[in-house]
């Protein structure tokens, strides 16, 4: 008889007439609970599968739009500038190269040898006339801060009405067709240069001639920038905001530089100044069409451009002797190792979640397959072909799966809309294979041999196979091999490398293997003790604990999985944030700081120190040019109260020491003490030396005490001693170190006003999370691990649901012969708890295991301190009790609760109507 005749409705007892019911159909009706649980999981794990790849794109495209926008337009544009007049050239071929449609043609031209997936943005590129060196102009009106003229930039780009507004009067215009002889042209300034520089409506600048009476430039216009943080403006800042130069002289003088915005028709008229014009072209890249997974392509485009074949067509299209810069591959080079130092932690992460939506996917299918067991058996007793049998279940999952997955991937794509959508479509795809093949496969390999009885499968009796030794001694070999390469090479490796980022989760499959191999042997060691227990509750717990079939290895695999992953991920996100505690900490001294270049007001602490949230103040004197035996170099010098300085380095622990010691004698004579950094203490050893201040007192010290740091100030070279010995005018404090939970960082600033600068150290610590990518990663790690961790919790639900029906039939008959509600609970309880231990504690010991055997490889410095601009030390992976413990208690709240709500559960619906439904399966 074949499968599909096992199955009959409708038929008529006599009639010889019999309607073969479809298989699916009959199926999906028989159970309509498990099908839609199976269709849920499918839905929410098909969501999250496709979203991840799409929320990974989403943050680094983020990221990388962040780092570019963060470069500044001034880095990020591509500026190419031809070369200067060549006065061989006939003057009105001169001419003719600076005038707009020539430019305007190259500019045309130029876009085009961009490649992709450089995407140049043409409402911030532009092109035009820019002079080759700024002039000095002679009109006194003009500030001049130390009597040096003031220099102007005269500058003629295109499309000035269409990014800026008039504020008083008109944009400038050409009269006429300008040369190199006209002696008047029209220009206008951004409201910061007219402030600056003095200049109104109707000024008139002179630019020295060359060859020629100076060239008057009349202001017509003041314009307000449209966007000023554009590329067009801020390509080259001197166009939108004046400058005040320094010269490199000891005295230091200075000179205002401001840019007079030229119509694009009057550019030939510098031809005859000294500014040596020369036509330019900058090109923006849009922020918006840069992707992260384009990275490589979008290197390899600025390298085409910048000496390779883009930079051929462009020296082609306008000079052989065009120069081209831009600082995108800098930038682009900066990401890439920020994203390379990220990605490994979140493949980890992604590569462990994955595997325990796996388990419970396979899980979900054998615990279907043992349901019905009894009935896929008697099928193939009764004839059924053992592919025909799997056709019939590849077809019933199927019908729940497929439509799953896509209401999954339907989902992801509308809440994560941003994205790559083929991988998302490849993730939803492997989860509704998987799901639809995991019933099939498992009545597969179970009933290829047709019989009605199985074999006894406990765990107590079975001996492993030699295919599973060789298949466990393959996977530790692999697992080895994993971690010992993440070892040597670290986690910078290769973002394709999948070994690496699959080393936590086999070293979780290789725990599981070992600890499945050692559950036997702990239950015979367990079951001596209880032969002198009393009653019967303990002797039926081992017994049914020892009864577990083999396949218990999955959820074995997915507990240790997420459990190891939970560890793991609570350790980076531990260390990550102890990283940023640390360096902010180390940036800011205390909670809170305020440093001012001159004496501190002496009212100042005492208004500090009431402030609401203050704990503690310690004043300190900080000079930095102190000058130890006479000698050139300075070293700083930190004057401080013993007690309250103290008390601060025993708060922040760096650099702790006791009071009395740095105390000054009583002897006004005497040597002082002092604490120095291990540099200062090698140059200048343990005798007493002479240190001169900048006010021509002097100190006489001996280091006593050597620390690696103080926080008072944060170099390498540091001296502190006790402020009471120094003179009036160097003991005054300059700086205030302030303790407190919650010290606020307004309202220091408000007490302090303007003579003081306040740092706060919550703010240093926010300001190392500057990229969406270094948020990004932390967001996607925890929800991975939130997700691995509420996978685990199903796994360890669909075990236990494994055995529900056959545990309460236990519990009926063991009721009828005596047995109470409360031995029901332990009995059921205690049955679960002995692979609730094995889980928890294998789980504790695997996370542990796994962050020793591969913090080496993993370096968290750029996910904690990406934007520090010099990070002390690496932020090291290290273990995080809580995140060992929390899972691992969590594993043995659930199996207790699961367990005690079955006992209740069979105990209100009584034993004589579970015994009939168990007979009745």
């Amino acid at each position: 008889m074949r499968a599909g005749s096992a199955v009959h409705a409708g038929g008529v007892e006599g009639s010889g007439v019999s309607v073969t019911a479809p298989w699916v159909r009959t199926r999906l009706r028989s159970a309509p609970g498990a099908a839609w649980a199976l269709a849920l999981l499918v839905v929410v794990t098909a969501c999250l599968a496709a979203a991840f790849p799409r929320a990974l794109d989403r943050y680094e495209d983020a990221g990388l739009r962040h780092a570019v926008r963060q470069a500044g337009p001034d880095r990020t544009s591509v500026q190419l500038s031809g070369p200067q007049p060549d006065f061989v050239v006939p003057q009105r071929q001169r001419e003719a190269d600076l005038r707009p449609a020539e430019l305007r043609r190259q500019y045309d031209k130029v876009r085009t040898a961009v490649g992709r997936p450089l995407v140049i943005d043409p409402a911030q590129s532009a092109y035009g006339v820019r002079p080759a060196e700024d002039l000095a102009v002679p009109d006194t009106w003009i500030p001049r801060p130390n009597g040096l003229p003031a220099h102007v930039y005269p500058a003629a780009q295109s499309d000035l009405a269409g990014h800026s507004t008039v504020r008083e009067g008109r944009f400038p215009r050409a009269a006429g067709q300008v040369t190199a002889q006209t002696p008047e042209i029209e220009a206008a300034v951004t409201v910061a240069t007219a402030k600056s520089l003095h200049i109104k409506v109707g000024s008139v600048i002179h630019v020295p001639g060359e060859g020629r009476a100076p060239l008057a430039v009349r202001v017509t216009g003041i314009l307000t920038p449209r966007d000023p943080a554009g590329a067009y403006w801020s390509t080259q800042p001197v166009l939108r905001t004046p400058t005040l130069v320094v010269l490199p002289t000891p005295d230091q003088p200075k000179y205002w530089l401001g840019a007079l915005l030229l119509a694009q028709d009057a550019a030939p008229a510098l031809l005859g100044t000294a500014a040596k014009p020369v036509p330019y072209w900058q090109l923006a890249p849009d922020p918006t069409a840069l992707h992260a997974h384009d990275l490589d392509s979008l290197k390899a485009a600025v390298a085409a451009l910048e000496s390779g074949p883009g930079l051929q067509q462009v020296r082609t299209y306008t000079n052989p002797d065009t120069d081209l810069s831009t600082g995108l591959d800098d930038v682009f080079a900066t990401f890439g190792q920020l994203r390379s130092g990220i990605r490994p932690l979140t493949a980890v992460a992604a590569f462990a979640t994955g595997t325990v939506a796996v388990v419970v996917l396979l899980m979900a299918g054998g615990l279907t397959a043992d349901r019905r067991r009894t009935e896929l058996a008697l099928l193939r007793a009764r004839g059924a072909s053992l592919r025909g049998l799997t056709a019939r279940l590849l077809a019933e999952t199927a019908v729940i799966a497929v439509p799953a997955g896509a209401l999954g991937l339907t989902a992801a794509l509308v809440a994560v809309p941003e994205g790559r959508t083929v991988y998302a479509v490849a993730a939803a795809l492997a989860v509704t294979l998987t799901a639809t093949a995991a019933l099939p496969a498992r009545a597969a390999l179970t009933h290829r041999a047709v019989r009605v009885h199985g074999p006894r499968e406990d765990v107590t009796t079975v001996r492993p196979s030699r295919r599973r030794t060789v298949a466990e001694l393959t996977l530790l070999v692999v697992a080895s091999g994993a971690v010992e390469a993440l070892r040597r090479r670290g986690s910078s490796g290769s973002a394709g490398d999948q070994l690496v980022s699959l080393a936590p989760v086999l070293v979780g499959v290789i725990a599981a293997l070992v600890l499945v191999r050692v559950y036997p042997f702990l239950l015979r060691g367990l079951a001596r003790p209880a032969r002198r227990l009393r009653g019967a509750v303990g002797h039926l717990s081992l017994a049914r604990a020892g009864r577990t079939s083999v396949s218990a290895v999955l959820p074995l695999l997915a507990l240790l999985t997420a459990l190891t992953t939970a560890a793991f991920g609570g350790s980076v996100l531990a260390g990550v944030s102890d990283a940023r505690d640390h360096a902010a900490l180390l940036a800011v001294g205390a909670d809170a700081r305020l440093d001012a270049t001159a004496p501190l007001p002496t009212q100042l602490p005492g208004e500090i120190s009431r402030l609401p949230g203050v704990r503690g103040l310690a004043e300190v004197s900080i000079t930095d040019e102190a000058k130890p035996r006479d000698g050139l170099e300075a070293v700083p010098l930190v004057g401080v109260n013993p007690g309250d300085y103290a008390e601060l380095t025993h708060h922040t622990g760096l650099g702790a020491f006791a009071e009395g010691q740095l105390k000054r004698p009583a002897d006004s004579g005497a040597v002082l003490p002092a604490l120095a950094s291990p540099s200062v203490a090698t140059a200048y050893g343990t005798l007493p030396f002479l240190v001169r201040l900048p006010d021509t007192s002097a100190v006489t010290v001996r280091i006593v005490l050597v620390r690696d740091v103080t926080p008072a100030v944060s170099g390498a070279d540091f001296l502190v001693v006790d402020r009471a010995a120094l003179s009036g005018t160097a003991a005054r404090p300059s700086s205030l170190l302030v303790t407190g939970d919650r010290v606020s960082g307004a309202a220091l600033r408000k007490a302090a006003g303007a003579s003081a600068g306040v740092t706060v150290r919550a703010e240093e610590r926010a300001r190392y999370v500057d990229s969406p990518l270094q948020s990004g990663a932390e967001r996607i790690y925890t929800a991975a691990v939130a997700a691995g961790a509420g996978y685990a919790v199903l796994a360890l639900l669909l075990s236990l649901l494994r055995a529900a029906p056959e545990r309460a039939a236990l519990l009926a008959r063991l009721r009828t012969m005596g047995l109470t509600r409360a031995q029901g609970r332990r009995l059921l309880i205690l049955e679960s708890l002995p692979q609730a231990l094995l889980a928890a504690a294998g789980g504790a010991l695997t996370g542990w295991a796994t962050i020793r055997l591969l913090a080496p490889g993993f370096d968290l410095t750029s996910v904690a301190l990406a934007s520090a601009q010099n990070p002390v030390g690496e932020a090291q992976l290290r273990t995080d009790p809580v995140s060992l413990a929390v899972p691992a208690i969590g594993v043995l709240l659930v199996a207790v609760g699961v367990a005690g709500v079955q006992a209740w559960w069979s105990g209100r619906r009584g034993s004589v109507r579970e015994l009939r439904a168990g007979d009745a399966r």
